[in-house]
C-alpha cells in the first residue's frame, strides 16, 4: 500500500527506491549491533548525508536538495518500513532542520543547516525534563540575559540523539514570570563549558537511538542563537508540531505496514497440523481485519498530508493521524505477534524489535492522552 499512491509522483518513487537501498544495504545489514552498543556511529550520518537522506527539504542555496514535504514524507515511510527504525534520523530532520528552515536567520542557516544535510553535524531538541513533559509552561530551565550572551541553566531528559548531537535546541525560560509565555529556543553549539551529558538512558526499545539527559551548568550562549523571537518559544512550538506529529504518524504506518506484509509472508509458510498457518479461518479474519485497517490509514494519512502542501492542516487534525496511527501500529505489531507464536517472542526475531520499538510512538510527540485532550477541545 505504501507505492503508487496518488500523491506521489514518479519522482518520489525514485527517492523511495534510492531510501531502500540505502537502508537495506547500511542500516538493516548493522542494527543488531548497533542495538547492542546503544548507538548509531556517526558515520552512518555521513553516509545518510552523502545519499541525500537527511534534510530533503533544505533549499538549494543551504546545501539541500530544495524537495518538499512529499520529499520527507518518502523518507520516514523507508525508514519505518524497515522495522527498525531507531536510526532516529526523524528528529534530525524533520524537527531541528526545520525549526532552522522556519524560524532561522540568513546567518544561522547558512553555518548551521548545510553540516545538517552532509550529517557534520547531529541535530537534538531538549523540551523534556524530570518534571515536565508536554506542558511547556512548567519547565524550569532558564536563560538569562547578560549582555550578548545567554546564561543557560537546567537538566534535560529523554533527549533522543542526546549523546551524537552537536546542536541542541534548548527550550527554556527566559521570562520566567510569564509562563509559557516567556519561553525561548536557544541553540546550545556542543562542545561548550558548562555543557554535559549525563549517562546514555537504557530502553526497552530502540535501543540504537541514543537517549540521554542533558546538563546545563551556566552555559553561555551568544544571543545570536537565539531561534525566532524571544519569548516566543511557546508559539512557534505550538507551530511546528503538527507538523512533527504528522511524521510521527507516517512513520508508525509503514513500521505497521511492515509488520503486516512480514506475517502474511510467515504465515504462508508456517506449518500448523500439517497445513500452511494462512489456511486457517481464524489466521484469514485476524489478517483481513488488519488490511482493513490499515487501508484506512493509509487513506486518512494521505488526506493529511496532502491537508499540510496546502498549509490546511490543523493541531487536532494532526493530532488525529498521531493517535490513529501510533495506535494501529501497536495493534497491528502485536496481533503480528500473536501469529508468530513462540518464534515471534524471541529478542532476536523482527517482530519482537518491532513490538518493542513500537510502544513509544504512543508517547513521542506527546501522548495519546494529550492527542485526545487536543482533539476534545473541538467538540
Amino acid at each position: 500500500m505504501m507505492e503508487n499512491r496518488a500523491i506521489y509522483g514518479p519522482e518520489y518513487e525514485e527517492l523511495r527506491r534510492n531510501a531502500r537501498r540505502f537502508f537495506e544495504t547500511e542500516l538493516l545489514p548493522n542494527i543488531d549491533q548497533w542495538e547492542e552498543d546503544g548507538i548509531v556511529p556517526k558515520d552512518m550520518w555521513l553516509k545518510a548525508g552523502a545519499m541525500g537522506i537527511l534534510c530533503p527539504t533544505v533549499p538549494e542555496e543551504y546545501g539541500g536538495a530544495g524537495g518538499d514535504f512529499l520529499h520527507l514524507s518518502v523518507i520516514d515511510e523507508e525508514l519505518g518500513y524497515t522495522g527498525q527504525a531507531s536510526f532516529t534520523i526523524q528528529t534530525h530532520t524533520d524537527i531541528v532542520a526545520a525549526y532552522v528552515e522556519a524560524l532561522g536567520t540568513e546567518e544561522q542557516k547558512r553555518r548551521w543547516l548545510p553540516r545538517m544535510v552532509t550529517g557534520e553535524l547531529i541535530g537534538a531538541v531538549a523540551m523534556t525534563e524530570p518534571q515536565a513533559g508536554s506542558d511547556l509552561k512548567a519547565i524550569t530551565t532558564t536563560a538569562r540575559r547578560d549582555g550578548d550572551h545567554y546564561i543557560l541553566k537546567g537538566q534535560k531528559t529523554y533527549i533522543t540523539n542526546g549523546i551524537n548531537a552537536d546542536l541542541v535546541i534548548v527550550v527554556a525560560k527566559t521570562a520566567p514570570e510569564l509562563g509559557r509565555k516567556g519561553v525561548s529556543l536557544i541553540v546550545v553549539e556542543a562542545p561548550v563549558e558548562g555543557f554535559a551529558r549525563g549517562k546514555r538512558l537504557k530502553k526497552m526499545g530502540m535501543k540504537a537511538s541514543d537517549t540521554a539527559e542533558l546538563f546545563f551548568d551556566d552555559v553561555r550562549v551568544p544571543v545570536t542563537n537565539l531561534l525566532g523571537e524571544e519569548n516566543a518559544g511557546f508559539r512557534q512550538v505550538m507551530h511546528e508540531i503538527p507538523k512533527e506529529r504528522l511524521s510521527i504518524a507516517t512513520i508508525a504506518m509503514a513500521a505497521a505496514q511492515k509488520a503486516f506484509d512480514m506475517t502474511v509472508a510467515y504465515v504462508k509458510d508456517r506449518q500448523v497440523f500439517g497445513k500452511p498457518l494462512i489456511e486457517f479461518q481464524n489466521t484469514q479474519f485476524k489478517l483481513a481485519e488488519l488490511k482493513t485497517h490499515l487501508a484506512v490509514g493509509w487513506a486518512h494519512l494521505d488526506h493529511c498530508i496532502a491537508k499540510h502542501l496546502k498549509g490546511k492542516l490543523t493541531s487536532d487534525e494532526a493530532a488525529v493521524a498521531k493517535l490513529f496511527n501510533t495506535e494501529l501500529q501497536c495493534r497491528v505489531v502485536d496481533e503480528c505477534l500473536q501469529l508468530h507464536g513462540g518464534w515471534g517472542y524471541m529478542a532476536e526475531t523482527p517482530i519482537a524489535r518491532m513490538y518493542t520499538d513500537a510502544r513509544v510512538r504512543r508517547i513521542a510527540g506527546g501522548s495519546s492522552e494529550i492527542m485526545k485532550m487536543l482533539i476534545a477541545r473541538t467538540l
